[in-house]
């Protein structure tokens, strides 16, 4: 094939583009804009195929499909995963030594757009009563059968509620012999004399059967579920008030300087000004987990400042259950009363926290665990390395926390549920460079890091103050 390009044209075409370069390189630019267009690829467009679709998994996880995992797609899905860089920073620096402020920084913080906190905690409805007056059974017929008692606690109970009392035997069929079976009784009607009831595997009376038998004084009742007829459309009501409670945020600030000529001297070591924020949010946060422990909740007046300072309310004085043990009689059979103090009665979690001072924790220490009770290598959770201990009722993730020896309580210690332990963030932790030389102050450079939070506990019963006799 014979070669038809001209050189002279090609030489004559590139000195053309040479000299008119710019307006080219703009030609060029709009072509591009142009098949952009034609191709559909918009910036809209472009930022859809980039995302890509997170759907939910069986099990309240997430999963991606159609596409790459990116920082927007992690964001997206909720998750945690991604911290921002100041707070990864933080949690980084000494976590042990500050383990309620550290777990309390992993939880997702909830914004609060006031100083002020207001939150409601709610309850679950009592289970269990005792019998307030003795009943003994003295006519026959349905005077047996429908009995009406008094409990000390008459409004925890409603009609068609079924009620087992543990520590006394039903009967069997017959009505005479007594069973393995709890007493099981039956809800008929409730009024100011007290709940009328009837016996399901009560005893025989007489010629009468399923009668209520002799119930002692303080005999444990237990409410169990409710039993409907087949046309009952409606049944007495339940409703669930929750209780308002307040806490206030403080306002925590450190601040970090260094001169001028401090920075520019030699030094035999390098200890920047980096250095030092470490340092400073180190004891900062070891004030913060005071405070967020056994702060008291108080508004005052600075007559100095001509302003109010807001002091918040450590979460030992919010918790809803006490534990009292005796440090010289202290055995493994104390220790399982703890965990059944810290997992019974409250719908919490299986898996709880405890920190306590050192003789708390030289005291459990010393125990000889058997297959009932163990002690577990150690586990991390939070970024903090815990001694695990396990029961029938639960977990314990054991950590020595010397703020409670700093505050002279060593042999006290609190069980803390992290799933409804809530932190409140008016201020997020961050760090502000404070422009002194400008301002005619001093020749340094300084930082100022502030936070301005609170601890609240959202169901007090799930947690637990230990205290020695």
């Amino acid at each position: 094939m014979k070669n038809n390009i001209n050189p002279a044209a090609i030489q004559s075409l590139w000195q053309t583009i040479k000299e008119n370069r710019g307006t080219v390189i703009m030609l060029l630019l709009i072509a591009a804009a142009v098949i952009v267009l034609l191709t559909g690829c918009d910036a809209n467009a472009g930022s859809t195929m980039a995302l890509a679709t997170v759907i939910a998994g069986t099990d309240g996880g997430s999963h991606v499909v159609d596409g790459p995992i990116t920082t927007d797609t992690v964001r997206q899905s909720g998750s945690e995963l991604l911290l921002n860089e100041i707070d990864r920073r933080i949690v980084k620096i000494r976590p042990m030594a500050t383990p309620i402020d550290q777990i309390s920084r992993y939880a997702r913080p909830r914004h609060s757009k006031s100083m002020i906190v207001d939150y409601y905690m709610v309850d679950t409805k009592p289970t269990a009563c005792r019998l307030a007056t003795a009943y003994s059974p003295s006519k026959e017929g349905t005077e047996a059968q429908r009995v009406t008692i008094k409990t000390d606690n008459d409004d925890m109970l409603a009609v068609s509620d079924t009620l087992m009392l543990p520590e006394v035997p039903g009967y069997e069929a017959d009505g005479s012999t007594q069973s393995s079976k709890s007493l099981v009784l039956y809800v008929v009607a409730k009024d100011d004399s007290g709940i009328t009831v009837m016996a399901i595997n009560g005893s025989k009376l007489g010629s009468t059967a399923d009668c209520v038998p002799a119930l002692p004084l303080n005999t444990p009742i237990i409410r169990m579920g409710r039993a409907a007829a087949e046309l009952d459309v409606q049944t007495p009501q339940f409703e669930s008030l929750p209780q308002k409670a307040q806490n206030y945020c403080q306002i925590f600030k450190m601040q970090v300087e260094q001169s001028t000529l401090m920075k520019i001297a030699d030094k035999e070591v390098e200890w920047t000004l980096s250095d030092q924020e470490e340092a400073a949010i180190y004891d900062m946060r070891l004030g913060m987990e005071k405070s967020f422990l056994f702060g008291t909740k108080k508004q005052i007046y600075d007559y100095r400042k001509k302003e109010n300072v807001m002091l918040t309310e450590g979460i030992w004085h919010q918790a809803g259950k006490d534990f009292s043990y005796d440090p010289d009689t202290f055995d493994q059979d104390t220790l399982i009363s703890l965990m059944r103090t810290a997992f019974t009665g409250n719908a919490g979690s299986k898996r709880k926290v405890l920190v306590g001072g050192s003789a708390l924790i030289e005291t459990i220490n010393k125990l000889d665990y058997t297959k009932v009770v163990n002690a577990r290598d150690t586990v991390t959770r939070w970024g903090i390395d815990f001694t695990e201990i396990c029961s029938k009722f639960g977990r314990l993730y054991v950590l020595l926390s010397e703020v409670f020896d700093e505050c002279g309580m060593d042999t006290a210690g609190m069980i803390i549920d992290p799933a409804y332990l809530q932190k409140y963030s008016h201020l997020p932790f961050g760090s502000e460079a404070l422009d002194l030389k400008s301002a005619g102050l001093r020749n340094t450079d300084a930082t100022v890091l502030t936070e301005a939070a609170c601890l609240v506990l959202r169901y007090p019963k799930a947690h637990v103050r230990i205290t020695p006799e």
